[in-house]
């Protein structure tokens, strides 16, 4: 439809400029001037010919590149010499990646902010520091938490953006009405939770917001060497690792058998569940925000006599 109106168009300024031209330009009268039948006789008959009427409508037609009438789009910039990769083959290539990757990094180290590690090697920020009590080993603790997914960026593990894989009290997942609703209620120290949170957790105090980086062999992988550096691989633990592989469902159940879902805190959801299955064995994030401290009898009591 578009092309049929275009070329409607530009019939009608042809015709336009054909008019003009026969406006501008009367039939000769010069009998020299004029076509010849077979017998050499002029033949002005005071009327423009179908040859003249050809002649008029090609000098219309070849417009003035400079004037024509362009709909779309300009083209695209030409490439120049410069803007192409410099690289010519694999090698050449993948060393220009490095230095890419090296420079970015960089750049990302000179913008990180300097982080903690606890006394069991656990990374750690705080984002805010609270008050009130300090929390220790066996304080039932209420939390509101997030799981996170490291960005692009975030080479030392801990800073920088993420994505939430799972989280509780903010309101992201569907059994939340609203951020407040749900809490994560545990004990410190406890053999469920998560090794990297139990030693997070010490030191803080209530309204704290600290967070962590939280290797595989901290957080849900099961131990053993079957588990360690990956599913069914023999690698050591430890690296930081930020990028994953999808496993096709054909295989999944073997990858889940190094996937601990006893440890707390756990998706409660399907979906959850799915995304932690294909995270788990990444070097992951999480943000602990501290509500609630109920002191034991036992910390209660170390804490009025100190020196006993």
């Amino acid at each position: 439809m578009w092309s049929l109106f275009v070329c409607l168009a530009a019939l009608s300024l042809t015709c336009r400029g054909v008019t003009c031209f026969l406006s501008l330009h009367p039939r000769p009268k010069n009998p020299s001037s004029l076509f010849t039948n077979n017998n050499d006789e002029p033949t002005d008959t005071g009327y423009w010919t179908r040859r003249d009427l050809f002649a008029a409508t090609s000098v219309m037609l070849v417009a003035n590149p400079a004037n024509a009438l362009v709909k779309g789009n300009a083209p695209p910039p030409k490439i120049s010499v410069a803007d192409k990769p410099k690289c010519t083959n694999v090698e050449e290539c993948q060393a220009a990646a490095e230095k890419r990757e090296q420079a970015e990094r960089e750049l990302a180290a000179a913008s990180e902010v300097s982080y903690k590690i606890t006394s069991s090697g656990i990374k750690y920020i705080d984002i805010k520091e609270g008050n009130g009590d300090l929390v220790a080993d066996g304080d039932e603790v209420e939390l509101f938490y997030k799981v996170l997914k490291l960005g692009k960026r975030s080479y030392d593990g801990i800073s920088g953006e993420g994505t939430v894989v799972f989280s509780r009290g903010y309101g992201l997942e569907d059994d939340e009405s609203k951020p407040g609703v749900k809490t994560f209620v545990t004990v410190v120290g406890g053999y469920n939770n998560i090794r990297a949170l139990n030693n997070a957790l010490i030191g803080m105090r209530e309204s704290g917001v600290r967070r962590i980086s939280v290797f595989p062999q901290d957080g849900w992988r099961k131990p053993g060497r079957e588990c360690d550096g990956g599913p069914g691989g023999s690698g050591k633990g430890g690296e930081l690792k930020t990028d994953y592989v999808l496993v096709p469902t054909a295989t999944m159940v073997a990858a889940e058998a190094c996937f601990d879902s006893t440890k707390q805190p756990f998706p409660t959801s399907y979906a959850e569940q799915r995304r932690m299955a294909q995270r788990f064995d990444q070097s992951l994030i999480m943000e602990i925000e501290v509500l609630r401290i109920r002191k034991t009898k036992e910390n209660v009591d170390a804490m009025e006599s100190p020196g006993l």
